[in-house]
């Protein structure tokens, strides 16, 4: 096997990892549900958990993808104690990173489709219904979903096939940087508009009457669940880039790197969509309809908005992008590591496979819009995103940190020795944290993983509510009882 590739430089890593941290999330959630919930009082609940439950997962997983070199096919198998089954669990990444693309892929083809449309002077002089139109218009077309997904399939692979840092690091080093020049101009632009005054306000301004009104748990919650799916952990999107990692820094320092880049581009997506929403007195509303509705009204009214729309879909373009070139390099190392296959033989075999599984998502708002797999109104991307959110990415961040923590797993000295490696600041391997990472951490996690099953199927009725409840912890049970599997060798 040859010898593992690594990255060029530590900046490349941190701007590569916070690439598939930030999502579309980011833009469409986190301003919204920040002012929705008390301001800068929602700001600071959000910083804390990121702390205390971000931080932690994001450690864990690039502690075992640099201890072990490889991506997660091989690196459980490679760092379990020996007579245990911690390896089985890899499927969760394997699972969790197609899925994620089977419906990822199309929004990303949404964002390259509307940075044509708005640069062309297609959304440019129309009515608000016409731009409604438009969106209604996209998702009914087959065949312009399909072409975009692929489109953006094409693009991202192409980057993956050129290798690691020619290829990957190269060029998503640029498209952060870029994408963070455009999101400065812009946000730029938004405060000095008419009124943005106001917006600034709902947005930044602490407002503990909001978190009263919404109910203090509720808005702790909130902060709690975006904390944890912002930075895209518990399928080893992560790991793969701290197996690229080389040992001469600390990793406490360089996740706090990458939760930083992750928060600067939330807060920063704020200060673009809130005042200009305000300014122009619409509502900003969280969702799909904010992107491609709300915000084409608001620059066809702004001055030069052509431009300004413009760069906003490029920007948007690339952070779904980012994301995207992050889990196909994920997808591309289970047969680099599992089958010991070439990169461009893996490029290749899953071109098709992903443009395959796509193809549902896709269909599923038009052709087979009668599948509503989730109740009324809900399509087949609502299911894959479901299973991918609410499933896949809390049980997968709960397997990490028992593996890092348990002994019949890699070990406590383990992860603290690999994680402690390098210059920089370390980690405490004080009893304390050890506690909490092996029973505190878990039970948040479980708790998010829950309460995302009550929060869907609630609506459906209690008893829809219970079976699928029944099913949730029964898969929660069948991992707890891998990880709890005593080794059938004594560990030394």
């Amino acid at each position: 096997m040859k010898e593992r590739e690594k990255f060029g430089s530590r900046l490349g890593f941190i701007l590569v990892s916070a690439g598939c941290a930030i999502g579309l999330g980011n833009v469409w959630k986190f301003p919204y549900i920040c002012g929705q919930y008390g301001g800068a009082a929602f700001i600071v609940i959000y910083l804390v958990f990121l702390a205390i439950l971000g931080l932690p997962i994001l450690i864990s997983e690039f502690a075992v993808g640099r201890g072990s070199g490889l991506g997660m096919g091989k690196a459980f198998e490679k760092l379990e104690a020996k007579g245990t089954s911690w390896h089985h669990l890899k499927w969760i990444s394997i699972l969790g990173n197609y899925l994620l693309m089977m419906f990822y892929t199309m929004v990303g083809g949404w964002m390259l489709y509307y940075t044509y449309k708005m640069a062309s002077g297609q959304l440019s002089g129309v009515t608000s219904d016409e731009v409604s139109g438009v969106f209604s218009n996209m998702l009914g077309s087959a065949p312009t979903m399909l072409g975009w997904m692929v489109a953006a399939v094409l693009i991202s692979f192409a980057i993956c096939a050129m290798g690691l840092q020619n290829g990957v690091e190269k060029i998503t080093k640029v498209m952060m940087t870029v994408l963070i020049v455009i999101m400065i101009i812009l946000a730029v632009n938004s405060l000095i508009l008419p009124g943005a005054i106001q917006g600034v306000k709902f947005y930044l301004v602490p407002n503990f009457n909001l978190i009263k009104e919404h109910g203090i748990g509720e808005a702790v919650f909130a902060a709690m669940s975006h904390a944890f799916f912002t930075l895209s952990v518990g399928i080893g999107s992560m790991e793969i880039f701290g197996s690229y990692l080389k040992k001469e820094r600390k990793l406490l320092g360089e996740a706090v790197g990458i939760v930083c880049v992750d928060t600067f581009v939330a807060l920063t997506a704020g200060f673009i969509i809130i005042p200009a929403c305000f300014a122009y007195g619409v509502n900003p509303d969280a969702g799909p309809s904010l992107l491609f509705i709300t915000l084409p009204n608001v620059f066809n009214n702004m001055a030069g908005g052509r431009i300004w729309g413009s760069c906003f879909f490029l920007f948007m373009s690339f952070a779904a992008l980012s994301t995207i070139i992050a889990v196909f390099e994920n997808i591309i190392s289970f047969f680099m590591d599992m089958a010991d296959m070439d990169r461009k033989k893996a490029v290749l075999l899953n071109i098709v496979c992903i443009i395959l599984l796509s193809v549902p998502a896709v269909l599923g708002f038009n052709v087979l819009s009668g599948i509503q797999p989730l109740g009324e109104g809900s399509t087949i991307m609502d299911l894959e995103d479901f299973l991918v959110s609410y499933n896949l990415l809390p049980l997968g961040s709960m397997v990490f940190v028992l593996f890092c923590v348990k002994k019949n797993g890699w070990g406590w000295k383990n992860f603290i020795a690999e994680a402690n490696t390098g210059k920089g600041k370390n980690i405490p391997a004080s009893p304390v944290l050890k506690f909490y990472m092996s029973y505190i951490l878990p039970l948040i996690i479980i708790a998010v993983y829950l309460k995302g099953y009550y929060d869907t199927f609630a609506k459906m009725g209690k008893m829809a509510l219970i079976g699928w409840m029944t099913f949730a912890i029964v898969l929660l049970a069948a991992i707890m009882a891998v990880v709890l599997k005593k080794p059938s060798e004594k560990i030394k």
